[in-house]
């Protein structure tokens, strides 16, 4: 990676939109896009996540619907948007390449 492309990558992060998990919860994150995957670690309660890109994955029913969207929130985790507040039914996020 070229210093520009750190640069930039550095400038997205900060700059991503923080979405909260589900009042109460507390979500695994998971290598992933679905239950069958490791967890990698547990976001704590009142924890907010940015999201980077979103991949279709295992449904999950959860707090805000039942979905089969994951949300990838750091270089190769994921949580359900099941568990994610984006205001939103479907993608909120470019899809994960």
């Amino acid at each position: 990676m070229s210093i520009d492309e750190s640069a930039e990558s550095v400038a997205a992060a900060a700059s991503a939109v923080r979405y909260p998990i589900a009042p109460g919860y507390r979500v695994n994150v998971r290598s992933g896009p679905g239950t069958k995957y490791r967890v990698l670690y547990t976001l704590p309660v009142g924890a907010s996540v940015a999201i980077y890109c979103q991949t279709p994955g295992e449904w999950v029913t959860g707090p805000y619907g039942t979905t089969n969207i994951w949300d990838n929130i750091a270089d190769g985790a994921f949580v359900s948007d099941a568990y994610v507040k984006t205001g939103r039914d479907g993608y909120v996020a470019p899809r994960c390449s």
